[in-house]
């Protein structure tokens, strides 16, 4: 029986590319894998027909044989299935790898050669006041963290030995193994991947390489930080194996509410409770600031509640600029309660002396009320 065109079998045309080639290559190799379809001896020759028809035209020299003359190039003891180069083993792997993930010792997270892995990154939680995210502060951070064990500087052997490099992997921390045409990756399971062994273990550490220690860590909070503020001190992580760089320690800043301000940005806002006197006749208050100082507000006569005063540069500094925000203050106006008999008197008596004037809002609500259900009748 006649042989299939390389090119039909991988669905490409001969103008394909390397890159398309692999494409293609990839995508029918997983479509038809024995592991995908168990039992379908169909799916079987074809996969070993795909495999065929990409180990020559993945190879320059037998692309260019096949494309002159066709199957007959390689009946002379040259056959296609013969062997598998480099680049199909490559291949073949990373499909083995897209086909079952890390299962199988694929996939990223590897430990460099001797087992210097870079140490992973810690996190701890800061709460500031607000008075301290307007001034900045240094604080003092203490957390457990693994370090560098010092009696045997990180390398887990006892001190006047050194770890061996591993018989099994030869120090590369893996191991491969073959499975028919397949050459499947695992990690070693003798070092677990460090490349070493270690045949006389540090007492300090057990081998480890590592040890947890209290330390206690200086930080400095800018002026300005907002609530969620991240700040990295590099290198302040957990000690990396077998003397691999350390990570990096992620400060997260929370603010504590305050009973005065409330925050927003750059700007920070206040209510303010003020009599109905000094509603309606004016006056003044002051408010203390973040920057330890007093402003003073000004009353206009006959202020509503609600209405809202600006204080220019009052309120926080923007981060890592010299600009500053505003602070703003509203005015309540508090109604009077627990009233005695001569403050009653004197509030009908204003009552009654009261007119459209000293009332415009209410008397020009009531009137348009008034009328708009006159009107409807």
């Amino acid at each position: 029986m006649s042989k299939r065109d390389y090119y039909e079998i991988l669905g490409v045309q001969k103008t394909v590319t390397e890159v398309e080639l692999k494409s293609a290559f990839r995508k029918a190799a997983m479509k038809h894998h024995p592991d995908k379809n168990p039992g379908d001896k169909a799916a079987e020759i074809k996969f070993k027909e795909i495999n065929e028809a990409y180990q020559v035209l993945s190879d320059g020299q037998k692309r260019a044989a096949y494309d002159r003359f066709g199957h007959a190039a390689f009946e002379q003891g040259g056959g296609a299935g013969a062997g598998f180069g480099d680049g199909f083993s490559a291949s073949m792997s990373d499909i083995f790898e897209d086909l079952f993930g890390g299962m199988m010792g694929g996939g990223g997270g590897r430990r460099s050669a001797g087992g210097r892995g870079r140490g992973s990154d810690l996190r701890t939680d800061v709460e500031i006041t607000l008075e301290e995210a307007f001034r900045g502060k240094t604080a003092s951070v203490r957390m457990p963290t693994p370090v560098t064990c010092e009696a045997c500087s990180g390398s887990g052997a006892k001190p006047g030995s050194k770890p061996k490099k591993c018989a099994t992997c030869g120090g590369q921390g893996r191991v491969r193994a073959m499975q028919g045409f397949f050459a499947i990756e695992r990690t070693c399971p003798t070092c677990h991947g460090r490349g070493e062994t270690i045949d006389d273990p540090c007492n300090v550490c057990k081998g480890a390489g590592r040890v947890t220690k209290d330390r206690t860590l200086s930080v400095n909070i800018p002026a300005g930080v907002e609530d969620g503020t991240r700040i990295r001190l590099a290198g302040e992580g957990e000690a990396g194996t077998r003397g691999g760089p350390a990570g990096d320690l992620y400060i997260f800043l929370s603010i504590k509410a305050h009973p005065f301000f409330q925050r927003d940005g750059a700007d920070l806002y206040c209510r303010v409770p003020i009599s109905m006197v000094s509603a309606a006749l004016g006056g003044e208050f002051e408010v203390p600031t973040l920057d330890g100082g007093t402003a003073k507000v000004k009353i206009p006569e006959g202020a509503q509640s609600g209405k809202q005063f600006r204080l220019r540069s009052k309120g926080m500094p923007v981060l890592r600029s010299r600009d500053v925000g505003d602070l703003y203050i509203q005015a309540v106006v508090e109604t009077p309660q627990n009233l005695t008999r001569r403050q009653r008197e004197l509030l009908k008596e204003f009552e009654q002396e009261s007119s459209k004037e000293t009332h415009p809002e209410s008397a020009g609500f009531f009137g348009k009320m008034k009328d708009f259900f006159a009107g409807s009748q």
